[in-house]
């Protein structure tokens, strides 16, 4: 762009605003004369009168009011943009690592609370089925669900989860019976362990036999099972800490047990690396978060009825 120079526009903008050359000069920390050359060079520039100069007063020309607004809503502009260049550049960052599941169900329900519990804090949220390397820079810090180990890190354990039967109330859920009749949502586990919460292990913790496991609708992704369960397409194995939502408004129905435990939701960070009183501050909510939940009792599930 052909514009010009900006030291021009400046003053020019001050004496229009001021309808003053002196007022516009103190504004600006120069001298009255230092800001009639820069307007004149403005006005050599562009080939216009700009001011009609009388004694002890300027007007502006139609050139001139029609240039002033532009300038004015130009500078104020910049002048708020730099004001929030400047907040962002000082404001703290944490940036987290999370299952798109826990994300999705558990946490995001909850983050305003962070948000307003920490506004100095502009928090990330890194959502991934792989677990990422901390010492890599990814993220300050992350949620994994497992039993590790995880070498050389802080480990602060948050809540473990609980699986048990859910389904749609249309379906008419309600005795063991029920599942030889109704169709079973499976998961594909990225990595099954002897606590991967699959239904031949709960079959099997329920003491319940005859009951064969025919091929169905199977995950990746268990928010991906809930949502099908919530159409109807079928019994989930889930888990209740990501389902209260649902349960609490009628989209799903838990009629029997027993409860199957899974592993531990658990934050992860580097200790005393960067950002850690930004992760330590995230550490504290999340705590505070499962305390409110009521997650640290294990939760009390009806027995299964007989077969």
């Amino acid at each position: 762009m052909s514009l010009p120079p900006l030291a021009t526009l400046r003053a020019f903008e001050a004496a229009a605003r001021h309808v003053s050359f002196k007022k516009a000069a103190h504004e600006l920390r120069v001298t009255p004369t230092a800001i009639s050359h820069q307007i004149r060079l403005l006005e050599e520039t562009l080939g216009l009168r700009l001011f009609v100069r009388k004694p002890r007063q300027v007007v502006l020309t139609p050139a001139g009011q029609e240039l002033f607004p532009v300038l004015r809503d130009g500078f104020a502009e910049f002048g708020r943009v730099i004001d929030r260049l400047k907040q962002y550049k000082t404001q703290r960052r944490l940036t987290v690592s999370v299952l798109p599941s826990f994300a999705a169900k558990w946490l995001l329900p909850r983050i305003s609370r962070f948000q307003a519990a920490h506004p100095d804090i502009h928090l990330s949220l890194h959502t991934s089925v792989e677990a990422v390397d901390l010492r890599a820079n990814i993220a300050d810090a992350a949620i994994r669900y497992g039993a590790g180990p995880y070498a050389g890190l802080e480990v602060q354990r948050l809540f473990r989860e609980h699986f048990a039967p859910m389904a749609s109330p249309a379906l008419g859920l309600q005795t063991v019976r029920d599942l030889h009749n109704l169709p079973l949502l499976h998961l594909d586990w990225a990595h099954p362990d002897d606590v991967t919460p699959t239904w031949s292990h709960w079959f099997k913790q329920a003491g319940i036999g005859g009951i064969a496991l025919k091929p169905g609708l199977a995950f990746s992704e268990d928010s991906h099972a809930i949502q099908a369960a919530i159409a109807g397409q079928g019994v989930v194995l889930c888990s209740l800490e990501m389902t209260a939502q649902e349960r609490q408004n009628g989209l799903l129905c838990q009629p029997f047990g027993p409860l199957i435990e899974g592993h531990y939701y658990q934050l992860v960070h580097r200790g005393n690396g960067a950002n850690s009183r930004e992760v330590d501050a995230f550490g504290r909510w999340l705590a505070d978060e499962v305390r409110m939940a009521g997650l640290e009792t294990s939760a009390r599930l009806k027995s299964a009825p007989e077969a």
